[in-house]
């Protein structure tokens, strides 16, 4: 099996774009497509962001035993569940792979893969320029919601509170000011990994 590179990182930190941009510019490299019961925002694509699903279809993932790991949120908009589903598509071949996710979720893959495959990317972003980027991708939407930016900066600061990085024993941090510089650090990593395999 090859390895999972997981983006972490709190909210607006830019895992979005570099998970974007890694995909495309390692062409090695496949995606873990997660699954989200929230709805879609304006320019995402169905299996290709997310797996936009109901609840009724996340529970019978979780019936047949399919559920790596989920994570529930009550938004101000309801509650939204995001999942990595074992559908089939990830692990069962020498490919590597990139995911993108919260500290929790990795945690639960790495024990369901193994600390060998699972590679923890913790991107971070000085708070003054994640809340710019923030109000900035929330004012291009139909319907900005702000009242949600401040429940995920609340909710971030305790999701990768220092304790919890140390309990994973995630010490690298990317620093995403330079998102090209940080980009090209993370590339080197992965890089690495596919020279220690060949």
């Amino acid at each position: 099996m090859g390895r999972i590179f997981y983006l972490m990182g709190k909210s607006a930190s830019g895992k979005d774009t570099i998970y974007k941009r890694l995909l495309k510019e390692c062409p090695g490299l496949c995606p873990v497509v997660l699954y989200t019961t929230r709805p879609m925002r304006d320019g995402e694509r169905q299996g290709v962001e997310y797996y936009f699903i109901t609840e009724k279809k996340l529970n019978e993932f979780q019936i047949f035993g399919k559920i790596i790991e989920q994570r529930k949120y009550q938004t101000v908009a309801g509650l939204w569940i995001y999942a990595t589903v074992d559908d089939g598509s990830i692990g069962r071949n020498n490919k590597n792979y990139l995911a993108i996710g919260t500290l929790v979720s990795y945690k639960k893959l790495r024990d369901y893969f193994g600390e060998n495959v699972v590679v923890p990317i913790y991107i971070a972003v000085r708070d003054d320029l994640r809340i710019e980027r923030a109000l900035v991708r929330e004012r291009q939407q139909k319907e900005p919601n702000y009242r949600e930016i401040c429940r995920r900066f609340l909710a971030d600061e305790e999701d990768f509170s220092e304790e919890k990085l140390k309990e994973c024993h995630i010490d690298k941090v990317y620093i995403n000011e330079n998102i090209d510089a940080c980009i090209d650090e993370i590339k080197k990593i992965i890089g690495n990994y596919a020279m220690t395999e060949s």
